[in-house]
Protein backbone atom coordinates (compact mmCIF):
# COMPACT_ATOMS: atom_id res chain seq x y z
CA UNK A 1 0.00 0.00 0.00
CA UNK A 2 1.34 3.37 -0.75
CA UNK A 3 2.64 5.92 2.08
CA UNK A 4 -0.04 8.80 1.76
CA UNK A 5 1.63 11.74 1.23
CA UNK A 6 2.79 13.52 4.07
CA UNK A 7 1.06 17.66 4.24
CA UNK A 8 2.89 20.15 2.36
CA UNK A 9 0.38 23.30 4.47
CA UNK A 10 0.49 23.83 7.90
CA UNK A 11 -1.47 26.53 9.50
CA UNK A 12 -5.27 27.36 11.23
CA UNK A 13 -7.89 28.78 9.00
CA UNK A 14 -11.11 30.58 10.89
CA UNK A 15 -14.04 29.92 9.45
CA UNK A 16 -17.89 31.12 9.22
CA UNK A 17 -18.84 28.33 8.97
CA UNK A 18 -22.96 28.28 6.62
CA UNK A 19 -25.88 27.17 7.67
CA UNK A 20 -27.10 23.98 6.18
CA UNK A 21 -23.68 21.93 6.33
CA UNK A 22 -22.39 19.42 8.86
CA UNK A 23 -18.72 20.63 10.77
CA UNK A 24 -17.37 17.73 8.78
CA UNK A 25 -18.77 18.75 5.25
CA UNK A 26 -16.83 22.44 5.80
CA UNK A 27 -13.63 19.85 6.60
CA UNK A 28 -14.28 18.17 3.26
CA UNK A 29 -14.32 21.61 1.07
CA UNK A 30 -11.37 22.58 2.59
CA UNK A 31 -9.35 19.35 1.99
CA UNK A 32 -10.54 20.44 -2.16
CA UNK A 33 -9.69 23.70 -1.38
CA UNK A 34 -6.31 23.64 0.33
CA UNK A 35 -5.36 20.34 -1.41
CA UNK A 36 -4.59 18.95 1.60
CA UNK A 37 -5.64 15.81 2.89
CA UNK A 38 -4.80 15.89 6.82
CA UNK A 39 -7.46 18.33 7.81
CA UNK A 40 -9.32 18.45 11.05
CA UNK A 41 -12.14 20.72 13.13
CA UNK A 42 -12.04 21.42 16.80
CA UNK A 43 -15.76 21.36 18.04
CA UNK A 44 -18.98 21.00 16.10
CA UNK A 45 -21.18 23.25 15.25
CA UNK A 46 -24.78 21.80 14.12
CA UNK A 47 -25.82 22.10 10.58
CA UNK A 48 -28.17 24.68 11.02
CA UNK A 49 -25.82 27.10 13.06
CA UNK A 50 -23.27 29.39 11.69
CA UNK A 51 -20.21 30.95 12.55
CA UNK A 52 -16.84 30.49 14.14
CA UNK A 53 -15.66 27.02 13.04
CA UNK A 54 -11.50 26.25 14.18
CA UNK A 55 -10.07 24.45 11.46
CA UNK A 56 -6.46 22.79 11.46
CA UNK A 57 -4.52 22.22 8.24
CA UNK A 58 -1.29 19.93 8.54
CA UNK A 59 0.49 19.23 11.54
CA UNK A 60 -2.09 22.09 13.04
CA UNK A 61 -4.87 18.89 13.60
CA UNK A 62 -2.15 17.85 16.00
CA UNK A 63 -3.10 21.55 17.99
CA UNK A 64 -6.73 21.19 17.90
CA UNK A 65 -6.84 19.18 21.77
CA UNK A 66 -5.78 22.89 22.90
CA UNK A 67 -8.63 24.20 21.35
CA UNK A 68 -11.69 22.44 21.20
CA UNK A 69 -12.16 22.74 24.93
CA UNK A 70 -12.43 26.56 24.90
CA UNK A 71 -15.19 28.72 25.77
CA UNK A 72 -17.94 29.72 23.35
CA UNK A 73 -20.30 32.67 22.87
CA UNK A 74 -23.28 32.11 20.88
CA UNK A 75 -26.33 34.49 19.78
CA UNK A 76 -29.64 32.62 19.08
CA UNK A 77 -33.21 33.41 19.35
CA UNK A 78 -35.27 31.16 21.54
CA UNK A 79 -39.35 30.92 20.66
CA UNK A 80 -41.22 30.85 23.06
CA UNK A 81 -45.01 28.49 22.85
CA UNK A 82 -43.69 24.77 21.55
CA UNK A 83 -41.10 22.30 21.39
CA UNK A 84 -40.02 20.58 18.66
CA UNK A 85 -38.31 16.61 18.11
CA UNK A 86 -34.49 18.27 17.58
CA UNK A 87 -35.16 21.30 20.19
CA UNK A 88 -34.76 23.91 16.70
CA UNK A 89 -36.30 25.16 14.57
CA UNK A 90 -35.36 22.08 11.97
CA UNK A 91 -37.68 19.89 13.90
CA UNK A 92 -41.38 18.70 14.12
CA UNK A 93 -43.55 20.68 16.81
CA UNK A 94 -44.08 18.14 19.60
CA UNK A 95 -46.05 20.43 22.08
CA UNK A 96 -47.17 24.16 22.21
CA UNK A 97 -48.34 26.41 24.82
CA UNK A 98 -50.09 29.47 25.29
CA UNK A 99 -47.09 32.00 26.47
CA UNK A 100 -48.31 34.98 25.60
CA UNK A 101 -48.61 36.53 28.57
CA UNK A 102 -44.70 35.93 29.40
CA UNK A 103 -42.40 39.04 28.81
CA UNK A 104 -39.13 39.38 28.95
CA UNK A 105 -38.69 40.35 32.09
CA UNK A 106 -40.43 37.06 33.31
CA UNK A 107 -37.51 35.37 30.56
CA UNK A 108 -34.47 37.42 32.26
CA UNK A 109 -36.00 36.47 35.83
CA UNK A 110 -35.91 32.48 35.13
CA UNK A 111 -32.87 32.70 33.25
CA UNK A 112 -30.74 34.75 36.25
CA UNK A 113 -32.22 32.07 39.05
CA UNK A 114 -31.58 29.13 37.33
CA UNK A 115 -29.43 29.34 34.46
CA UNK A 116 -26.39 31.54 35.18
CA UNK A 117 -23.33 30.05 36.63
CA UNK A 118 -22.48 25.99 37.46
CA UNK A 119 -25.70 24.16 36.18
CA UNK A 120 -26.79 20.14 35.43
CA UNK A 121 -27.64 19.52 31.12
CA UNK A 122 -28.55 16.25 29.79
CA UNK A 123 -27.21 16.06 26.58
CA UNK A 124 -30.10 16.08 23.65
CA UNK A 125 -30.75 13.07 21.63
CA UNK A 126 -29.48 14.83 18.25
CA UNK A 127 -26.33 16.21 19.71
CA UNK A 128 -22.81 14.30 17.98
CA UNK A 129 -22.20 12.74 21.70
CA UNK A 130 -21.42 8.78 21.18
CA UNK A 131 -23.04 6.25 23.65
CA UNK A 132 -21.53 3.12 22.95
CA UNK A 133 -19.50 4.29 19.65
CA UNK A 134 -22.96 4.88 18.31
CA UNK A 135 -24.02 8.97 17.70
CA UNK A 136 -27.07 10.19 19.60
CA UNK A 137 -28.30 11.68 16.29
CA UNK A 138 -28.02 8.09 14.41
CA UNK A 139 -30.21 6.67 17.02
CA UNK A 140 -32.72 9.24 17.47
CA UNK A 141 -33.39 9.05 13.53
CA UNK A 142 -34.35 5.51 14.35
CA UNK A 143 -36.65 6.49 16.93
CA UNK A 144 -34.53 5.14 19.81
CA UNK A 145 -33.90 7.18 22.87
CA UNK A 146 -31.51 6.35 25.58
CA UNK A 147 -30.40 7.84 28.75
CA UNK A 148 -27.65 9.99 29.08
CA UNK A 149 -25.90 11.27 32.14
CA UNK A 150 -25.92 14.87 32.89
CA UNK A 151 -23.18 17.13 32.61
CA UNK A 152 -22.21 19.92 35.00
CA UNK A 153 -21.45 23.31 32.83
CA UNK A 154 -20.81 26.71 33.22
CA UNK A 155 -23.18 29.23 31.78
CA UNK A 156 -20.77 32.71 32.40
CA UNK A 157 -23.06 34.64 30.64
CA UNK A 158 -26.39 34.84 29.33
CA UNK A 159 -27.95 37.97 28.12
CA UNK A 160 -31.66 38.66 27.50
CA UNK A 161 -31.99 41.28 24.80
CA UNK A 162 -36.02 41.62 24.33
CA UNK A 163 -38.79 40.51 21.93
CA UNK A 164 -37.50 40.77 18.24
CA UNK A 165 -41.29 39.90 17.08
CA UNK A 166 -44.05 38.41 19.55
CA UNK A 167 -42.81 35.22 21.38
CA UNK A 168 -38.86 35.42 20.41
CA UNK A 169 -36.21 36.46 22.67
CA UNK A 170 -32.67 37.40 21.17
CA UNK A 171 -30.12 35.97 23.64
CA UNK A 172 -26.80 35.86 23.94
CA UNK A 173 -24.91 33.25 25.83
CA UNK A 174 -21.30 32.89 27.29
CA UNK A 175 -20.49 29.29 28.10
CA UNK A 176 -18.08 26.33 28.88
CA UNK A 177 -17.16 23.60 26.22
CA UNK A 178 -19.90 21.04 25.80
CA UNK A 179 -22.50 23.54 26.46
CA UNK A 180 -26.00 22.35 24.28
CA UNK A 181 -27.84 25.99 23.73
CA UNK A 182 -30.79 23.94 22.52
CA UNK A 183 -31.02 22.34 25.48
CA UNK A 184 -31.19 25.39 27.20
CA UNK A 185 -33.64 27.08 24.84
CA UNK A 186 -36.03 24.03 25.89
CA UNK A 187 -35.13 23.89 29.75
CA UNK A 188 -35.98 27.66 30.07
CA UNK A 189 -39.22 27.25 28.08
CA UNK A 190 -40.11 24.70 30.72
CA UNK A 191 -38.50 26.74 33.85
CA UNK A 192 -41.79 29.24 32.68
CA UNK A 193 -44.39 26.33 32.79
CA UNK A 194 -44.56 26.08 29.21
CA UNK A 195 -42.16 25.23 25.94
CA UNK A 196 -39.58 26.56 24.10
CA UNK A 197 -36.81 25.94 20.62
CA UNK A 198 -34.31 27.49 19.41
CA UNK A 199 -33.67 29.25 16.21
CA UNK A 200 -30.89 30.95 14.34
CA UNK A 201 -28.28 29.93 16.08
CA UNK A 202 -24.17 31.58 15.99
CA UNK A 203 -21.29 31.03 17.57
CA UNK A 204 -19.47 34.05 17.60
CA UNK A 205 -16.75 33.07 19.22
CA UNK A 206 -14.55 30.59 20.22
CA UNK A 207 -11.92 31.65 23.50
CA UNK A 208 -10.21 34.27 21.67
CA UNK A 209 -11.30 33.75 18.33
CA UNK A 210 -13.67 36.15 17.38
CA UNK A 211 -16.18 36.27 14.06
CA UNK A 212 -14.44 39.36 12.81
CA UNK A 213 -11.41 37.45 12.01
CA UNK A 214 -13.19 34.60 10.16
CA UNK A 215 -13.11 34.21 6.37
CA UNK A 216 -15.52 32.72 4.15
CA UNK A 217 -15.55 28.81 3.22
CA UNK A 218 -14.68 30.13 -0.68
CA UNK A 219 -12.11 32.05 0.22
CA UNK A 220 -10.25 30.38 3.11
CA UNK A 221 -7.47 32.20 5.18
CA UNK A 222 -4.66 30.09 6.22
CA UNK A 223 -3.26 31.50 9.10
CA UNK A 224 0.49 30.51 10.88
CA UNK A 225 0.77 27.77 13.07
CA UNK A 226 1.76 30.01 16.00
CA UNK A 227 -1.75 31.37 15.35
CA UNK A 228 -3.66 28.25 17.04
CA UNK A 229 -1.81 28.48 20.54
CA UNK A 230 -1.41 32.29 20.11
CA UNK A 231 -2.73 32.83 23.71
CA UNK A 232 0.17 30.47 25.49
CA UNK A 233 3.43 31.51 26.95
CA UNK A 234 5.80 31.69 24.12
CA UNK A 235 9.15 30.43 24.85
CA UNK A 236 12.09 31.09 22.08
CA UNK A 237 14.05 27.75 21.74
CA UNK A 238 17.94 28.21 21.77
CA UNK A 239 19.59 25.18 19.45
CA UNK A 240 20.28 23.03 22.83
CA UNK A 241 16.53 23.29 23.77
CA UNK A 242 15.59 21.84 20.06
CA UNK A 243 17.85 19.19 20.32
CA UNK A 244 16.04 17.75 23.41
CA UNK A 245 12.38 18.59 22.41
CA UNK A 246 13.09 16.67 18.97
CA UNK A 247 13.99 13.67 20.81
CA UNK A 248 10.56 14.76 23.60
CA UNK A 249 13.31 15.26 26.49
CA UNK A 250 11.57 17.13 29.76
CA UNK A 251 12.86 20.94 30.23
CA UNK A 252 13.51 22.68 33.71
CA UNK A 253 10.05 24.73 34.10
CA UNK A 254 10.01 28.12 32.38
CA UNK A 255 8.78 31.15 34.74
CA UNK A 256 5.59 31.61 32.45
CA UNK A 257 2.29 30.58 32.80
CA UNK A 258 2.12 26.65 31.47
CA UNK A 259 1.22 25.56 28.98
CA UNK A 260 4.07 27.37 27.06
CA UNK A 261 4.59 27.03 23.12
CA UNK A 262 8.40 26.72 22.54
CA UNK A 263 9.07 28.32 19.03
CA UNK A 264 12.37 28.73 16.90
CA UNK A 265 13.54 32.40 16.12
CA UNK A 266 11.49 32.38 13.32
CA UNK A 267 8.31 31.99 15.23
CA UNK A 268 7.63 28.25 13.86
CA UNK A 269 5.74 26.04 16.68
CA UNK A 270 8.15 23.34 17.94
CA UNK A 271 5.86 21.97 20.58
CA UNK A 272 3.67 22.44 23.67
CA UNK A 273 5.10 21.62 26.60
CA UNK A 274 2.82 21.41 30.21
CA UNK A 275 3.76 21.08 33.55
CA UNK A 276 4.38 17.51 34.47
CA UNK A 277 4.13 15.39 37.81
CA UNK A 278 7.81 16.14 38.46
CA UNK A 279 7.24 19.93 38.62
CA UNK A 280 9.38 20.28 35.00
CA UNK A 281 7.86 21.17 31.84
CA UNK A 282 6.93 17.93 29.81
CA UNK A 283 5.77 17.52 25.91
CA UNK A 284 2.46 17.47 25.23
CA UNK A 285 2.49 17.68 21.20
CA UNK A 286 6.43 18.03 19.98
CA UNK A 287 6.23 19.43 16.22
CA UNK A 288 9.83 20.10 15.47
CA UNK A 289 10.40 17.62 12.80
CA UNK A 290 6.96 18.84 10.81
CA UNK A 291 6.97 22.39 10.71
CA UNK A 292 9.61 23.83 8.97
Amino acid sequence: MARRKPPTRHGLVIVDKPSGMTSHDVVSVLRKQLGERRIGHAGTLDPDATGVLLVGVGYVTRLLTFLSGLDKTYTAQIVLGSSTSTLDSSGTVTATHDMSSISVEDVQRVVKENFVGEISQVPPMVSALKVDGVRLHELARQGIEVERAARELTIHGFKVFGMSEPGVIDVEVHCSSGTYIRSLADDVGRALGGSAHLRNLRRISVGGFSQSECSNLEDPVVHPPITAVRTMSRVVADEQMQAMIKHGRELEKFDSPAPWVLVDDENAVLAVYELGPSGRAKPSVVMANAVA
